[in-house]
């Protein structure tokens, strides 16, 4: 990971200084950074610890890209806030911060392209599709407060799912390319994402503040798990009432914290998690058609910080 840091530093590189402040400031404001260590992790599993240029560069590719759009993400929602610091746009106006978000982006296809690694690209591509699918399903389907459990899993699927499955995927790309390790780890990711989202939804409904405010999604009129679940188990009424609360009523304090106790009456936050931990199951299942090593313990551990992470 240290090695990785140098070489992500060096791949946002520019002969503009105000570009290099500010790149300068992304990476000293760094999170988890789970998405570099699934592609490290991941590679060195199916390879037996052989890692090569590639896999940097990959991890490049996947931080480039996903720290370009958590950069234009802040400015649609127009958050002055990213993991504790000032966002970009807070700091620099949305103006920079767009122009900011394509540069990444196009160092991140650029150094794919440079290296031919036109596989690693076109997993990534799809990826950026997809999330960007998945965002405008959400905005289309919150508008009217209908969506069934099936369009929740495709939009989460896409939103989040599909970025970490790009990692997996990816990292085993870097090292065994064209191989049913390619596919099987991107199923992998998958599942893990979903597992990630559903927690994410979960924290909604938690006492503390852990991450971002309770009740935060139903003030967007987001529809989670948790919610959806209770909506399609309630009698006409209390529809009636969950929906009128979410639509005209999802500023009113009091409203919401009803809505949060509805939920969790209801089960909904069980019946969320019980999917999480489906999810969970299914990709440590994966996980054991791989002969044991310290890689594949260290990914099991991952798999389960995902569903016990406080924030």
């Amino acid at each position: 990971m240290e090695l990785f840091e140098q070489k992500f530093q060096l791949s946002m590189s520019s002969k503009v200084a105000l570009l290099n402040r500010i790149t300068h400031y992304i990476v000293n404001r760094k999170g988890k950074q789970m998405r570099p260590m699934f592609v490290f992790l991941v590679a060195k599993m199916v390879s037996n610890g052989e890692i090569s240029e590639r896999t940097y560069r990959g991890a490049s590719v996947i931080e480039l890209i996903h720290t370009a759009t958590l950069v234009h993400d802040d400015v649609v929602d127009e958050s002055n806030r990213r993991r504790g610091f000032f966002s970009i746009n807070a700091l620099w106006k949305n103006k920079i911060a767009i122009l900011v978000g394509d540069y990444l982006l196009s160092k991140g296809l650029l150094l794919s392209i440079d290296n031919s690694d036109f596989d690693l690209l076109k997993i990534i591509s799809i990826a950026v599709r997809e999330m960007s699918e998945g965002e405008l399903l959400q905005i289309e389907k919150a508008r009217k407060l209908d969506i069934t459990e099936d369009v929740y899993y495709e939009i989460i699927r896409q939103k989040t799912a599909t970025l970490i499955a790009a990692c997996c995927s990816l990292g085993a790309a870097s090292v065994k390319p064209e191989t049913t390790d390619v596919e099987t780890m991107r199923k992998f990711g998958e599942l893990i994402g979903m597992a990630f989202q559903i927690k994410d939804d979960l924290f909604d409904y938690g006492e503390a503040q852990i991450g971002k405010p309770t009740g935060i999604d139903i003030k967007e009129q987001k529809m989670t798990l948790p919610l959806i679940y209770v909506l399609n188990q309630a009698s006409k009424q209390e529809k009636k009432w969950l929906i009128n609360s979410i639509k005209n009523h999802n500023k009113d304090r009091k409203r919401v914290k009803e809505v949060i106790n509805f939920v969790k009456e209801k089960g909904g936050l069980d019946y969320a998690v019980s999917k999480m931990k489906q999810f969970q199951t299914e990709a440590l299942v994966i996980l054991q058609n791989y002969p044991e090593s310290q890689y594949r313990n260290s990914l099991e551990l991952m798999v389960n910080y995902v569903i016990e992470r406080k924030k």
